[in-house]
């Protein structure tokens, strides 16, 4: 029996003032999400939204042959189907599981209904999409110019700021198909973190020993989304 928490465990629920909360609670669906599950798949028609409270969802984008990797992550701090409100109406990657856990879902009409309403969701979700923006666009930056130890350990401490604890479920085959990168490059530099005594890895699991050693070995990418996303969901 899964038992579901607080919807305002997700940041952007949280941040709504009681009134804007209360017109859309009871339209709050709880899911479970299980590792590995598409939620959008390419040109799909978006039905709902998803507010992640203790799952991680990742967007990726595919290319023709079929090759993909991660564009963005969303945790608690934020939405996944922003063209649902944007009027894309879908989207031309694909969404799927990164962390299993918990979200609670929006039907499209309801979501549309309380953001044409220019009240505090929609000016929530427009600030959200302007992190997501950043996200994407210092994940592109990070991909072409910083090594792949680098960006594993911005990988590494974003999905760490979405989780309650240091332990990450992930094999390396996953996380390099993440980042794009071949797996046999996330092993060299996974075994150099390890060896410095970072993190340790066993059997598709991963335990984060020293947060700051992280930071230390990462590019200045973690840094600028972090503080975007802070800078914009605060204020």
């Amino acid at each position: 029996m899964v038992t579901f928490h607080d919807p305002r465990q997700n940041l952007l629920l949280a941040a709504l003032p009681p009134a804007d909360f209360a017109a859309i609670s009871a339209y709050l669906e709880p899911v479970a999400l299980r590792l590995g599950e598409s939620i959008y798949e390419p040109g799909m028609p978006l039905g709902h939204a998803y507010f992640p409270g203790t799952a991680i969802v990742s967007l990726h984008y595919v290319t023709s042959s079929g090759a993909s990797s991660e564009t963005a992550g969303v945790g608690h701090e934020g939405v996944v189907g922003i063209p649902l409100f944007l009027g894309g109406g879908n989207i031309p990657g694909f969404a799927a599981v990164q962390t299993a856990g918990q979200a609670f879902r929006l039907g499209s009409d309801v979501l549309q209904r309380e953001f044409n309403r220019a009240g505090a969701l929609q000016a929530l979700l427009l600030r959200y999409t302007q992190a997501l923006i950043a996200q994407t666009t210092q994940t592109a930056a990070c991909n072409r110019f910083h090594s792949i130890e680098q960006q594993l350990c911005r990988w590494l401490l974003l999905t760490l700021d979405r989780i309650p604890s240091g332990e990450l479920t992930m094999t390396q085959e996953l996380i390099g198909h993440m980042l794009g990168v071949r797996r046999e490059g996330i092993t060299e530099a996974a075994g150099r973190l390890q060896a410095a005594g970072h993190i340790r890895y066993r059997r598709g699991h991963i335990s984060v020993l020293s947060r700051a050693g992280l930071a230390d070995r990462t590019c200045e990418c973690y840094g600028v989304v972090k503080k975007e996303i802070g800078r914009l969901m605060i204020a």
